[in-house]
C-alpha cells in the first residue's frame, strides 16, 4: 500500500509539474527571460516556472500578477538565503552532501516521469483506450420516473384513482408526495438497476413509457405511486468529458510498468528483517489487488457524469 501511494503521489507530482510549467509562464515569456537579478545573479522566466511547480498551490487562490510576485519574492528570499548560507559553510559536510543527492534523485525521478511515463502516452492512445472501454461496457437500461409518496396503502389507491379520472401527475405529486421530489412534481430522472430499492426499482422497469403504477408499490420509505416518462439505453460518457481520467489511467499502467521492469531487473536487498517482511507483505497485498483495482477503475472511466 505504501508503495502504490508513493507510485501515486509521483505520477500526479510529474503531472502537475509539467502542467503547471506550461501553464505558469506567460505566452511571450521564454523561459532564458530575465525577470530579476539578485546580487547580479539572474532569475528567469524558467526558474519562475519551476518555483511554481513546487510553491504553486500555496498561492493558487491569488490573481496571475499577484501570484508571480509571491513566487519572485519567494525565490529572492531562496536566493539570498543560499548565498548566505554558502558563505558560512553550510553547503559542507556529509549531511547536506547525503541531502543534496536525496533532492537530485528526486527531480531525477521526476524527470523520468515527464520524460518517459507521460510523454509516452499519446491522444491516439487515450482514445483508444476510450473506445475499448465503451466498446466492451455491457449495454445499461435507464428509466425516467416520477412517484408520489405517502405513508398509507389507502392514500395511494385513492391517488391512483383520481389519476384513472385524468388527475394531473405532477399537480397531485406537489400536492400530496412526502418525497423530496414533490416539488419537482415527483420527477426522478433518469436511473439504472441498482440505483433504487429493489422494490420500486423492478415496478419501475415493468411500467411503460407513458404510464403509471395500477397497485401501490409498497418500500421501506412508505407506498409509491410511480409513473414511467421515458426508457433509454444509457449513454456514455463524451470523450472530452472524461479524457483526462482516462489518460491519468494509462499514466498511471506506463509508471507501474517501467517500475516493474527495473525491479525485475535489480538487486534489492532490505537489511532490516522487520522492514522486508512489511515491504513484501505490502507488495504482495498490491499485487494481489491491482487486478480488481484496474478493472474497477477502468469501469468508472466509462460512467455518465
Amino acid at each position: 500500500m505504501l508503495k502504490s501511494f508513493r507510485r501515486f503521489l509521483a505520477i500526479q507530482v510529474g503531472a502537475g509539474l509539467t502542467l503547471a510549467a506550461v501553464g505558469f509562464m506567460p505566452a511571450h515569456a521564454a523561459d532564458a527571460d530575465v525577470v530579476a537579478t539578485v546580487n547580479g545573479m539572474e532569475i528567469t522566466e524558467g526558474d519562475l516556472a519551476i518555483a511554481s511547480a513546487e510553491y504553486g498551490a500555496q498561492f493558487g487562490n491569488l490573481p496571475d500578477p499577484q501570484r508571480r510576485a509571491a513566487l519572485l519574492s519567494a525565490l529572492i528570499e531562496i536566493r539570498l538565503l543560499a548565498s548566505e548560507a554558502e558563505e558560512k559553510g553550510l553547503a559542507e559536510g556529509e549531511a547536506f552532501e547525503k541531502r543534496l543527492a536525496f533532492l537530485r534523485n528526486q527531480a531525477l525521478h521526476t524527470a523520468f516521469i515527464e520524460k518517459i511515463v507521460n510523454d509516452a502516452v499519446t491522444e491516439e492512445d487515450v482514445r483508444a483506450s476510450y473506445d475499448k472501454q465503451i466498446a466492451d461496457a455491457p449495454a445499461v437500461n435507464e428509466v425516467r420516473a416520477r412517484h408520489i409518496l405517502v405513508k398509507t396503502k389507502e392514500e395511494a389507491e385513492a391517488i391512483i384513482k383520481q389519476l384513472e379520472e385524468g388527475g394531473n401527475f405532477e399537480e397531485i405529486a406537489k400536492e400530496k408526495s412526502t418525497d423530496g421530489a414533490a416539488a419537482n412534481g415527483g420527477d426522478l430522472g433518469y436511473f439504472a438497476s441498482g440505483q433504487m430499492v429493489p422494490e420500486f426499482e423492478k415496478a419501475a422497469f415493468a411500467i411503460n413509457p407513458g404510464e403509471f403504477s395500477k397497485e401501490p408499490v409498497e418500500t421501506q420509505f412508505g407506498f409509491h405511486v410511480i409513473k414511467v416518462e421515458d426508457k433509454r439505453a444509457k449513454q456514455p460518457p463524451a470523450f472530452d468529458a472524461v479524457k483526462d481520467r482516462v489518460r491519468s489511467l494509462l499514466v498511471r499502467e506506463r509508471y507501474v510498468e517501467q517500475v516493474s521492469a527495473l525491479r525485475d531487473t535489480a538487486e534489492v536487498d532490505v537489511k532490516d528483517p522487520a522492514l522486508k517482511e512489511f515491504i513484501d507483505a505490502a507488495e504482495k497485498q498490491q499485487e494481489e489487488a491491482a487486478s480488481g483495482a484496474e478493472a474497477a477503475g477502468e469501469g468508472e472511466e466509462t460512467k455518465s457524469e
